[in-house]
């Protein structure tokens, strides 16, 4: 069965998340990547844990000295061949060591070069270092996450890396198909500010359209009520009632007809001013069944309701498990683990884990053997701590 992208040679010069994330879409999908590392880079962690496992697999590891010029030269001759790059380096780390756009542009006006930074790669902060924190700061996520009036709270993800990786893989895909066009690659990039306040979606334009600085609002919808998180009899349960009919639909399963008629909830507008003591009420109902018993009978007449799970309990879950988000594969030396699946369909040519992440430099000698090197050469390179 052939992979969507089997015929795209990807060069992978990234670290930490944003970065590999975003290369992980294209591995996924059947892209030939190489992960060019350096000799005395271990990431700040062990490639055996269970993150590096899976953001890293269906690669080929290359060890490579970019200091070095011949270690430089390697990566050059990889560039003519190569279809994408992807790097998160600082713009004047890049320049300096003679990897930016311009300079590899030069060699393969083909070549699609993919940036990810912190703040951009122009502009005031973009020498920064960035980190998914600060980004969840800068870009408004943690003013408007967490319980009213408890201070800022992170998202329990690194969602800002996560969404610069996507975004830029996103980027590449179009650029891709742009060339078929024109014949031509392209520098596209992104950062982890630009993804962070793009995230905030409705949220953003509450403020850009409508002038309202969005306040805090814990587990409950910002605009939609009632929806959010609800005490039952044996823990919580969430729930998303807020149009009329859901309303409506919510207020006979509870048997409470005299809640649709109060005034006080008749609308959406006036459910959101009295949503606190909507709330109470709810809950007050809500204590006469278990979560499982709700989550039956809510969704049986069409109203939105979920249980609140612990990430085994995710993974137990029977839905999950059909739709096979955790896949297993065969690791050299961890020996059989399981990491996350790759979550689009496609029907003729799907994703596949073909490959767990290599050991470094595990692939140096038949990447550069693919180069026309010799053993002999391949040695000396080693031997000078190029390779």
């Amino acid at each position: 069965m052939s992979l969507p992208l089997e015929h795209i040679h990807v060069i992978d010069l990234t670290r930490a998340r944003s970065g590999p994330t975003c290369v992980r879409q294209l591995a996924d999908m059947g892209a030939q990547v190489i992960k060019v590392e350096q000799a005395d880079d271990e990431e700040g962690v062990s490639r055996h844990n269970s993150d590096f496992q899976n953001l890293h697999r269906n690669k080929r590891s290359l060890v490579l000295n970019l200091k070095d010029s011949r270690g430089l030269a390697i990566l050059q001759k990889l560039v003519t061949k190569a279809d994408v790059l992807v790097e998160n380096y600082r713009p004047d780390v890049k320049k300096r060591l003679g990897i930016d756009y311009s300079d590899l542009r030069s060699l393969n006006p083909r070549l699609i070069y993919a940036s990810i930074s912190g703040f951009g790669q122009t502009g005031p902060y973009k020498d920064r270092p960035g980190y998914d924190q600060i980004a969840q700061g800068m870009g408004g996520l943690m003013s408007i996450t967490g319980p009213p009036g408890s201070g800022p709270w992170r998202v329990g993800i690194p969602i800002a890396d996560l969404s610069a990786g996507l975004l830029a893989a996103q980027g590449i895909l179009v650029a891709l198909i742009e060339r078929e066009r024109s014949g031509e690659g392209q520098w596209i990039h992104t950062s982890l500010l630009e993804a962070m306040v793009s995230m905030l979606d409705f949220q953003a334009t509450r403020w850009l359209i409508g002038k309202e600085v969005p306040p805090q609002a814990g587990n409950n919808h910002p605009t939609g009520i009632p929806t959010g998180t609800f005490k039952v009899k044996d823990g919580y349960i969430n729930i998303a009632a807020s149009g009329q009919h859901m309303w409506k639909r919510l207020c006979d399963a509870l048997d409470a007809a005299e809640l649709y008629d109060d005034p006080r909830f008749s609308t959406p507008g006036r459910r959101s001013r009295n949503r606190d003591a909507l709330n109470v009420i709810l809950e007050e109902k809500l204590q006469t069944r278990t979560a499982a018993e709700w989550v039956e009978v809510l969704n049986a007449i069409g109203v939105p309701c979920g249980p609140i799970l612990a990430i085994d309990q995710v993974f137990a879950n029977e839905q999950v498990q059909h739709l096979r988000l955790a896949r297993e594969i065969e690791h050299p030396q961890l020996g059989p683990i399981q990491i996350l699946g790759f979550p689009v369909t496609l029907s003729r040519t799907p994703g596949a884990l073909r490959a767990p992440t290599p050991e470094k430099g595990e692939h140096s000698e038949e990447i550069l053997q693919e180069l026309g090197m010799s053993s002999e050469e391949i040695r000396g390179l080693r031997d000078k701590g190029v390779v």
